[in-house]
């Protein structure tokens, strides 16, 4: 270690004698070159992709979603097909093996026993009795969207056999068809509910924090009252206020409503916040001196700066509002036969001695935790990639 130069004695200066290149530029590898120059959707894009969670969940939403427009052609059985001689009959196993020999995936034949004492029926397997799987096989007649007859489905039960891999109701219609069935009301509320509940939280929110002033006021006083009342007992007053007479589908599209005007309330305060902060800008500035409208300066220069936060916020909420659905249905005020979704296939299990002897009725329960859990997982994601410079 060299001594410390005394007081007062002049610094060392070192100066690099290199010509100076004003064309010179710092040479960048390929990775940082690609970065460099990536757009803002290429680098949200490779965010989320790190987040091997969310990109599972976006594909399984993604089948999920795509399953709900050929449920007809997926489902084994129709919606309303039923089986006197099997009720309550539990999951099949698919087997593969028959006596060490391979014969293909196949169920065993059942016979049905009543038992005095109970009442339960009680079905045995019997081992003579192969039935094999048939794929892209003619079954239960169905008319595709409402529009196409057909009775073409993926899988089907041989031919004068049976084939119930989740069990049957206490109707001996076959449950795993049901929740396919089911799965397009409850997922398509969802969306459905988000967008009534999106736009509504856009123009108010929007509104209020680019406005401020008196509106402000009165929209937050409003949101506080309606994010202080129990969300559970609002939407039971709520749905019964609808009359027993509605046709199905209208209560279907009154559930959807209801959901969508109470869930937008924190997507409101969210996009208030932003244009709070936004709304002083230069350029917001600079719109309002060249005459443009408020719905133009909102819409087309504000929250597309923050659209990529709204569209998280979007999918977290939308579990909740399958949530809702299927809260209703379990308690007999959300949608009601002949409709089908996961709440009203959850009113089959309401009772102990229902669970205790036919537990196969709970099953509609384990899409709902799936769709639910993957949503948030997404949502969580789509959070993260939002800013990609973090």
């Amino acid at each position: 270690m060299s001594p410390l130069p005394p007081p007062g004695a002049p610094l060392e200066h070192f100066v690099s004698t290199t010509p100076f290149d004003p064309h010179a530029q710092e040479t960048m590898t390929s990775a940082q070159s690609r970065i460099h120059l990536a757009s803002q959707k290429q680098l949200m894009w490779w965010k989320f992709k790190q987040h091997r969670l969310a990109l599972v969940s976006g594909i399984f939403l993604a089948f999920v979603y795509f399953a709900i427009l050929i449920v007809e052609f997926l489902a084994p059985y129709g919606l309303h097909s039923r089986n006197v001689d099997y009720i309550h009959s539990p999951p099949q196993r698919v087997h593969f093996f028959d006596k060490g020999e391979f014969v293909g995936p196949f169920v065993y034949g059942r016979s049905m026993q009543l038992d005095i004492d109970t009442l339960r029926r009680i079905y045995t397997e019997k081992p003579n009795d192969i039935q094999p799987i048939r794929f892209f096989c003619r079954g239960d007649a169905y008319r595709f969207w409402g529009l196409v007859d057909s009775n073409l489905h993926l899988v089907c039960p041989a031919e004068g056999g049976q084939m119930y891999l989740l069990g049957t109701d206490r109707l001996g219609r076959d449950v795993l068809s049901r929740i396919l069935y089911g799965a397009r009301i409850s997922l398509t509320i969802g969306l459905i509910g988000i967008s009534i509940s999106f736009t509504l939280g856009i123009i108010i929110g929007g509104l209020a924090g680019y406005r401020g002033g008196v509106f402000d006021l009165i929209v937050q006083r409003m949101i506080e009252v309606l994010q202080s009342l129990p969300s559970l007992p609002l939407w039971m007053a709520l749905a019964a206020i609808m009359p027993v007479t509605w046709s199905p589908i209208v209560i279907y599209f009154g559930i959807t409503v209801i959901l969508g005007i109470i869930d937008w309330t924190g997507l409101a305060r969210a996009v208030r916040s932003k244009l709070l902060a936004l709304r002083e800008e230069d350029y917001v500035q600079a719109a309002q001196l060249m005459g443009a409208s408020t719905p133009r300066i909102i819409g087309r220069h504000l929250v597309p700066g923050f659209m990529s936060h709204l569209i998280a916020s979007a999918t977290i909420s939308i579990p909740g509002m399958i949530l809702g659905e299927t809260a209703l249905s379990f308690l007999g005020l959300g949608l009601r036969p002949p409709i089908t979704s996961w709440g009203i296939l959850l009113t089959e299990a309401k009772s102990v001695s229902v669970i205790a002897f036919y537990p196969w009725l709970l099953f509609p329960i384990i899409p709902v935790v799936l769709v639910i859990l993957a949503f948030n997982f997404l949502g969580d994601g789509l959070r993260d990639a939002a800013d990609p410079y973090k």
